[in-house]
């Protein structure tokens, strides 16, 4: 991802993860903003999505917006799915704008409102193993289906510059390893340590999961993202140093998001 042009970049909206960080506002939860070569595409939008665009500096336009993504239905990645389609597509006036999303997300107790849905030119279901052309220049994957209690996918970016991968939810499995070779990898790690108790209910990943990752993957950059209670009272910047120092990679994370 050498020599990148400035207008290529990511924008943490949020880096909550799982049910009391998110609703007690400790980090904020708005997901995360990809502007890829021209193409912006917001990734999951969770709750105060759309304040977290208008408040940050520089302010992130939502009617600038090309495409949604939701990695899975759950409302720390879905909360704020159709308040940033009124606002991409400035309250329905302008049909515009493309929205890929799991089935599950669509159909019975849906999280993308039936009405909002005719606001956006285009709805698109993502699928494991699936292929999906963004811009000329830019397109997604979503290889594999991941190990979490609703329909779930990770995605890999790919740009002429190079692939981001980002690896959401999920419980580890070995074929995660297979996947996600991208150059800049960003890993959701809910958990610090996992309980031998709650080992097999757990769908998050943890310190000792990222560690197996990229000592395999050995991307260039990581970017650890999505705390849980476990990481925060960790400190997210100790631990990404101290993995850092133990794998010999470069580990960053977003503290002050």
């Amino acid at each position: 991802m050498n020599d990148i042009p400035e207008t290529n970049y990511i924008k943490f909206l949020g880096t909550a993860g799982a049910r009391i960080v998110v609703s007690k506002q400790l980090r904020a939860s708005g997901g995360m903003w990809y502007s890829l070569q021209g193409f912006n595409v917001l990734v999951d939008p969770g709750p105060g999505c759309l304040v977290r665009c208008i408040s940050s500096r520089p302010k992130m336009d939502p009617m600038k917006l090309d495409a949604i993504i939701l990695t899975h239905r759950h409302l720390d990645h879905a909360a704020d799915v159709n308040v940033m389609i009124e606002a991409m597509t400035e309250g329905g006036f302008k049909k515009c704008g493309i929205l890929y999303t799991p089935e599950d997300a669509l159909n019975e107790d849906p999280v993308v409102f039936n009405y909002v849905r005719s606001y956006i030119s285009q709805i698109k279901i993502i699928k494991e193993g699936g292929r999906y052309q963004l811009s000329d220049t830019v397109s997604f994957e979503t290889p594999i289906k991941h190990h979490h209690p609703s329909e779930t996918y990770g995605i890999n970016f790919f740009t002429s510059h190079g692939t981001i991968s980002l690896i959401v939810d999920t419980r580890y499995f070995p074929e995660l390893l297979k996947h996600y070779h991208g150059e800049v990898l960003i890993i959701n790690v809910v958990r610090y340590t996992v309980d031998k108790d709650m080992k097999g209910s757990l769908y998050h990943l943890s310190i000792r999961d990222v560690k197996e990752i990229v000592t395999n993957l050995k991307p260039k950059v990581t970017i650890l993202n999505h705390f849980g209670m476990t990481m925060i009272k960790a400190q997210p910047r100790i631990v990404a140093e101290q993995l850092s120092n133990e794998t010999g990679l470069k580990l960053l994370l977003r503290e002050m998001e």
